[in-house]
Order: structure tokens, then C-alpha cells, then sequence
């Protein structure tokens, strides 16, 4: 009996094949570290699973210990046993591209020695001396790094060399200012990849196709029509094996400045003449120089801290942060932040937008919520007795996609309107998960496409928007104290009260 045929899934029909890599070798420095076996190797390994890693290619995991290749290829393995478990076969081949060279990029023999093996590399794998440098390294060790790489004429070749960054870009606008001139004189721009994984996920980069390919929206998206904004990045888990890093960043700094602000730029930029990276990055670049905190004379009116104190349940209590390990006592230091913002432009003058972000909240998600303009006249009753404005929300994480909210009849013989959600689900709609941000990340980098990094100029307008806020956590704390919020609720009360003020609430998923 013949095999039925297999259904095509219609809408990915018609849709181009991924971009081809070139061949290259992808240097992680700070290979001993959690980032390179929980994300980078991972989605490495998973871009060969989808084949769309070059032949011509080699991994070099670059660390301070005494680890030769197959300890290397042993570590990872170890790491991702769940996942080999069900791909055998592939890693089998896979591992066979991971290598490692002790280096310390402080030890210009060490950097030396490298290049030599960078070199051998070429030779064995015919990667064609196309390199790709990630510094998964204390964010302390960026410039010196860069240098050291410069310094062995290891970025020599712009066509050829590229270096990504991890967040954080410095730590407020001064250091991001010194680092970038830094970061400036080892290479010329195009070479510097600064990542920020929020912005390889589907639904961000959706943000850009949904205003921009459908004429229903974009002349709609506005401050005639939209009444405001809200973007929410919310965790489940505390700060976990990360207080070290955390106490002396906060949520401020860990995920304001870049996840959020880049969301913001995106949902409020201008359409670019064309799609091209520099024009996408010129735009972003606009909206946040454009934008200020509602209250610039005053910030401390227009933003919240707040602290997770102890929750959960009798049968799965929850540590408080000050309670955490490494952490603190009498830390000050938030784990949950929320701000309102304006931008002053013509497309949004007068909107507020509101961001905020926590960890220990009830749900993990992330997601920018627009909401529209009451109709001038309410004609129906609502059957909930208070009128729902239309939302369109846009969800990051977990379930990538989108809704709208809006009014129908509520069944019966009245008249009386109720609200009803309209779902689009990336998973469900194209038949399979969308790549991890890591997955378009890398991919994007080892092909040079800086569309979805950070340029230095958006960096340096970021911190220039958060820097009165940082100036009074340094100078003046009790103008922005710490507000205690149980775990696993959504924040503390002085949130609420900031939009109550504006006659908002905060949208609970």
C-alpha cells in the first residue's frame, strides 16, 4: 500500500532557504563558563542539525584551565547528554569540530600561541582564515581583550574578522563611552557585534514585518490612535547562582538598559528608507535619543525599585533575595524595576510608555502591549459594565505570537458588547518552534549581518536615558527606595499606584 502524501504546511510554502555561512572558525573565549554550554554550544549544535553550518568549519573553546580537545568535547557532551541522547549521530559528527586551546587574553604569548593554532586550524579545516571572536568573558575584560586580539593582528581583516560582545556594554554612559573608543581602535564598526539575545527572537523581529508589511497598522500607529504602551519582561526564578554579578547590577542595569530599551526602540522606530541593517540601526538610534524619562526634574515620581521578599507556598517556600546566597543582608540592590517614559517626536508625543521587569513574578513572559483609543462614543453597554480598550499584544516568550483585543456582541437578545481575544501562535501557525535567539544570533554574526546588533550609538543613548536614575541609586537612594514584594506576586504596590495615577493598571497575563 502507498505511503500517503506528507501535507505541506501552507504557510511555509514559498518561504527562502537560510542564508548560507561561509567557511570559519568560531573562537568562544570564556569556554569553561555556563554560557557556553547552556546557550552557545547548544545553538551551535543546533544550526548544524539544520545544516546550515558550512563543511569548512571548526570551534575553538579558548579558557584559562588545562583542558585539551577532548576534554572539551567530554565537558559539552556532558552538559547537553538530555539533548545528544536523542541526536547521537549528529553530535558524533558535531564534536568533531570542537577544539581547545588553553588562553588567557591578558598573556600576549598565550595570544600568540593562538594565532599559531588559529592557523593550524586553517589548514586542517579549510576554514579560509574567516574567524568569528566571542568574548563570553567579565564584561572587565572586553577592551583588554579586543586590544589583545588587535594587538596580534587577529582583526586586521574587517571581510574576514568580526568580534562579538556580550551585555553589559559598560555600566553606565561614561564606560560605554570609554569602552566603544576602546572597542572603536581595534576595529573598525562593522566588526563589532554587540548581542543582546532578546532581539533574535521571532516575535521582536516580527514587531518590524507586522508594522511594515500590513497597511492596516501602520497608519494607525500613533498618538492619534494609541494611548499607550507597555513592555514587561517578567522571570519566575531569582537571582539563583548569579548574585555575585546581580548585587552590583540590578534590574536596572541587567535588563532595562538593553532587553527593554531595544524592545521600545523597535515598536516606536520610524519605517526605514529600505531594509538594511544601518537603516534599521539609524532609526532605532532616533527614537532613543528622542526619548526622556516622564519626569526628568523629579525622576524618582516616575519609576519604581522594588525587592522580591519570601513567598511561594508551606510545601515549596521561596527564599527572600536578601536571603539568597552571596547576597547581601541589607542589599539595596533591585530585582524589580518600573518606569515610565516618553518620546518626543511627532509620531508619539504625549504616549506614555510604561516598562517594567522582576524576578520572582507569577508567570515568565515577555511581551509589548499596545493599547488604542476609546471609541469618541460608547454606544453598546458592556457586559463586563466598564468598556474594554482594543490591545494588540505582542508576545516575546513562551509562546511567541500575537493577540487582539477587541469588542463583539455578547450573545442574546441585548445589546451589549464584551471583549474577545484573536490568537496567532508561531508554533501552531508554522508547524515547528521558532529558533532560539542565540540560533539567529550566531548564525547572523558568522554571516556579518549586524541588523539585529547594537550600534554604538544606541548603546551610549540608553545609558544617557537611564543616567538620572543611576545618579540617584548613587547619590541620593532614598529617592528611589526599596519597595519589598512578596514572591511570585506581580511587584510591588507603588507600581500599581505609579499608573493608577494615570487612571491605567499594569496588563495581568
Amino acid at each position: 500500500m502507498p505511503m500517503p502524501a506528507q501535507q505541506t504546511n501552507p504557510l511555509r510554502v514559498g518561504l527562502r532557504q537560510e542564508r548560507v555561512i561561509s567557511p570559519q572558525c568560531l573562537v568562544i573565549f570564556g569556554a569553561s563558563g555556563d554560557l557556553t554550554h547552556r546557550k552557545l554550544i547548544p545553538a551551535l549544535f543546533e544550526l548544524f542539525r539544520q545544516r546550515r553550518l558550512p563543511t569548512e568549519f571548526a570551534i575553538l573553546g579558548c579558557a584559562r584551565r588545562p583542558w585539551s580537545d577532548e576534554d572539551f568535547r567530554g565537558r559539552m557532551a556532558e552538559a547537553m547528554a538530555s539533548e545528544i541522547q536523542q541526536h547521537q549521530s549528529a553530535w558524533e559528527q558535531f564534536s568533531g569540530c570542537l577544539f581547545y586551546e588553553p588562553v588567557d587574553l591578558q598573556k600576549d604569548e598565550d595570544v600568540v600561541s593562538l594565532g599559531t593554532r588559529l592557523e593550524a586550524l586553517d589548514r586542517l579545516k579549510a576554514t579560509r582564515g574567516n574567524r568569528t571572536f566571542y568574548l563570553s568573558v567579565s564584561p572587565a575584560f572586553y577592551g583588554s581583550g579586543c586590544r589583545a586580539l588587535a594587538k596580534a593582528g587577529l582583526l586586521q581583516d574587517p571581510s574576514r574578522s568580526r568580534v562579538v560582545i556580550e551585555k553589559p556594554f559598560g555600566t553606565d554612559y561614561s564606560s560605554a563611552q570609554t569602552l566603544n573608543r576602546i572597542v572603536q581602535s581595534c576595529g573598525k564598526e562593522s566588526q563589532i557585534f554587540r548581542i543582546d539575545h532578546y532581539l533574535g527572537k521571532e516575535t521582536v523581529q516580527n514587531i518590524l514585518v507586522l508594522r511594515f508589511a500590513n497597511a492596516i497598522f501602520e497608519p494607525i500607529w500613533n498618538r492619534n490612535y494609541i494611548s499607550s504602551v507597555q513592555i514587561t519582561a517578567a522571570e519566575t526564578v531569582g537571582v539563583e547562582e548569579r548574585a555575585g554579578y546581580y548585587e552590583t547590577s540590578g534590574a536596572l542595569r541587567d535588563m532595562v538598559q538593553n532587553h527593554l530599551t531595544q524592545m521600545l526602540a523597535l515598536t516606536a522606530m520610524e519605517a526605514p528608507g529600505h531594509f538594511d541593517p544601518e537603516a534599521i540601526r539609524n532609526e532605532k538610534a532616533k527614537v532613543l535619543q528622542a526619548a526622556r524619562l516622564a519626569n526628568e526634574d523629579e525622576p524618582w515620581k516616575c519609576c519604581v525599585r522594588g525587592q522580591y521578599s519570601r513567598g511561594g507556598s508551606p510545601a515549596n517556600p521561596l527564599a527572600g533575595y536578601r536571603e539568597e546566597p552571596g547576597v547581601n543582608p541589607d542589599s539595596t540592590t533591585e530585582t524589580y524595576v518600573a518606569m515610565k517614559l516618553f518620546i518626543d517626536n511627532w509620531r508619539w508625543q504625549g504616549v506614555p510608555f510604561y516598562l517594567r521587569t522582576g524576578k520572582r513574578l507569577p508567570k515568565r513572559l515577555s511581551e509589548v502591549v499596545l493599547t488604542f483609543r476609546k471609541a469618541p462614543v460608547q454606544l453598546f453597554d458592556a457586559a463586563g459594565g466598564t468598556p474594554t480598550a482594543n490591545q494588540l499584544v505582542l508576545r516575546i516568550q513562551p509562546d511567541e505570537g500575537a493577540g487582539f483585543v477587541f469588542d463583539v456582541k455578547a450573545p442574546g437578545s441585548g445589546m451589549r458588547s464584551r471583549p474577545v481575544d484573536m490568537h496567532f501562535s508561531y508554533d501552531e501557525s508554522f508547524g515547528e518552534p521558532s529558533d532560539e535567539g542565540y540560533v539567529r544570533l550566531l548564525a547572523d554574526a558568522m554571516l556579518s549581518d549586524p541588523t539585529l546588533f547594537t550600534r554604538s550609538d544606541e548603546v551610549e543613548a540608553a545609558w544617557r536615558l537611564y543616567t538620572p536614575l543611576l545618579e540617584l541609586i548613587e547619590d541620593s537612594p532614598w529617592r528611589l527606595p526599596i519597595h519589598p514584594y512578596e514572591s511570585r506576586t506581580w511587584g510591588p504596590a507603588a507600581a500599581d499606584a505609579m499608573l493608577g495615577r494615570d487612571g491605567l493598571l499594569w496588563r495581568r497575563p
